[in-house]
């Protein structure tokens, strides 16, 4: 592979540490897609002749083929995906193959190759999280009334419905795919023609590879272009984001599957049981997923760490950036599809919720409000009015509704039996009215945007 300049081999250890074809091969595509686009300008531009591109590209079509029916013959002594097909290539049309390489190096190669798997990788992904987007508004258009407790430090603050907080995740996924949108429109541009380095002295036309890839248009810096690995980082970033959103989701369907909760319950399809307690239906695919959110935020700091220290341009450190990639891009893929399903199989517990909604003195900002509304009091009184009258109904161990008339008046003479009926959660919910707020009619309007803007 070296030419001249090597006598002997390497040795196993070296060949080991340095071959990286047991996970670069998932390259394949990209690299015989790459390779094609540079044969045909190579073409183009009277750098090869037609005859020897129209071998190279038939060769390249046959050694994807091989490989997608599992006939390659992949080989460890050729280090990496660009020389193994190369090589099969030389097998298949002779000397031709060699003509292939000129005008490049691997180094711009497999940036151009990467780019191309990470920009595939974006948009599976975003079209996973589309998916996860149309389960939730699906989901949350069916309980856009349904009453639950909104939490705040995991301790019941205000009746929202169930519909209200399923829409908060929808857009927490509509900024993952506005970062995935982002990380795409800065990937896609073209290293193919940086050669080693520095460019090349041959009259190529790297605007014409940039567009037969699918590119905007060639990187401005052949430094820049063989040693730039941010569009990598900058997906890994945007998943490991994604992914702690996904956890929180996860997290909260743990909680909410919990027998001191029943908020929902999943199916047989996504828990499972324990070997010795016949009762149990664990919710292992929340739990796994919220898991696995730490493997991709490790992942995504191992070639941050690779990254830091690198002097321009190409080291062989970038050889790792890949595998940490491919296992954000396995992972996500997963996570997103296995909470896709848990959104669609989860049965709510319509009734369960209603009654915890009213729990733990959630209407208790409702009555000061109807102070500050009806007896224009400042709401820091209102707030302590309030505040007294939970701590009325906490000492006598009743809810905030089962207070009679007279001992509110005892706490503010100026309250009334209107006052009474704010206390009911569905009254609450139905009062706030305000833009991006629970109340059912704007649940469904919510629901009705997103739907218009995101699916």
């Amino acid at each position: 592979m070296w030419g001249g300049r090597f006598a002997g081999g390497p040795a196993a250890i070296m060949q080991r540490i340095n071959a990286s074809i047991d996970f670069d091969r998932r390259l394949y595509a990209q690299d015989i897609r790459g390779s094609q686009a540079h044969c045909r300008m190579l073409v183009r531009q009277g750098i090869l002749t037609e005859a020897d591109g129209a071998a190279i590209v038939q060769g390249l079509d046959r050694v994807r083929q091989e490989i997608e029916s599992g006939d390659f013959p992949f080989r460890h002594e050729l280090e990496d995906i660009h020389m193994n097909v190369e090589a099969r290539l030389a097998e298949l049309i002779g000397e031709a193959a060699g003509r292939l390489h000129t005008a490049r190096s691997r180094n711009d190669q497999v940036a151009t190759d990467f780019r191309l798997w990470v920009r595939d990788a974006v948009d599976g992904m975003e079209g996973a999280l589309k998916g996860l987007q149309a389960a939730l508004i699906a989901r949350a258009e069916d309980h856009a009334a349904t009453v639950m407790p909104g939490f705040t430090h995991l301790q019941a603050a205000q009746p929202v419905t169930f519909g209200h907080h399923l829409l908060a995740y929808v857009e927490m996924v509509g900024r993952d795919r506005g970062r995935l949108a982002d990380a795409r429109a800065r990937l896609n541009e073209c290293p193919l023609g940086s050669a080693a380095l520095a460019g090349t002295p041959f009259p190529i036309d790297r605007h014409f590879t940039a567009a037969e890839l699918g590119f905007d248009r060639p990187m401005n810096n052949s430094l820049d272009g063989v040693s730039d690995r941010d569009f990598a980082l900058e997906f890994m970033a945007a998943a490991a984001i994604c992914a702690v959103h996904l956890s929180r989701l996860a997290e909260e369907l743990v909680i909410w599957t919990s027998a001191q909760f029943r908020f929902v319950t999943l199916s047989d399809a996504f828990t499972t049981g324990s070997s010795i307690m016949p009762q149990k239906r664990n919710p292992d695919a929340a739990e796994l997923i919220r898991a696995k959110t730490g493997r991709v935020i490790g992942d995504l700091n191992a070639l941050l760490i690779v990254m830091k220290g690198l002097p321009l341009a190409y080291s062989k450190d970038m050889q790792d950036d890949k595998e940490p990639v491919f296992e954000v891009a396995d992972t996500m893929e997963l996570a997103i599809a296995a909470m896709t399903g848990m959104i669609g199989d989860m049965t709510v517990n319509t009734d369960t919720l209603r009654a915890a909604a009213g729990a733990g003195y959630t209407t208790a900002t409702d009555i000061a409000d109807w102070c500050v509304r009806t007896l224009k009091m400042p709401f820091r009184r209102a707030h302590h009015v309030a505040g007294s009258l939970v701590k009325l109904a906490e000492q006598s161990g009743r809810d905030l509704a089962d207070l009679g008339l007279a001992e509110m008046q005892g706490v503010e003479p100026g309250i009334t039996e209107d006052a009474r009926a704010v206390l009911a959660v569905e009254h609450s919910v139905a009062s706030r009215t305000s833009f991006g707020g629970t109340a059912p009619a704007r649940v469904r309007e919510q629901a009705a945007a997103a739907r218009s803007r995101w699916l």
